[in-house]
């Protein structure tokens, strides 16, 4: 049974930084890619960044330069580090990986506010 829990949201403000972390189990974490999508309050999912198995990564423009994408296969988790948080980064954060869109675990909240 696949599981992935999101962690390490919470409350900074703007200019702070925060990290993410998405434990997988039930299936080979190494062998996909993963990616973080994230959902503001009252709009739809967008995407953010991803990772594929050799630890490539592409992040949207919105977080370029500000987010890191990480994966530990050692340990089947994924991380983002967020640095230079802004509000409009303040959104409920999903982790996944491809080719599953949907089934979404329970998400980490992150807002951003003074």
């Amino acid at each position: 049974q696949v599981q992935l829990v999101e962690s390490g949201g919470g409350l900074v403000q703007p200019g702070g930084s925060l990290r993410l972390s998405c434990t997988a189990s039930g299936f080979t974490f190494s062998s996909y890619w993963m990616y973080w999508v994230r959902q503001a309050p009252g709009k739809g999912l967008e995407w953010v960044s991803i990772i594929d198995t050799s630890g490539r990564t592409v992040y949207a423009d919105s977080v370029k330069g500000r987010f890191t994408i990480s994966r530990d296969n050692a340990n089947n988790t994924l991380s983002l580090q967020m640095n230079s948080l802004k509000p409009e980064d303040t959104a409920v954060y999903y982790c996944n990986f491809l080719p599953r869109f949907g089934s979404w675990g329970q998400g980490t909240q992150v807002t951003v506010s003074s």
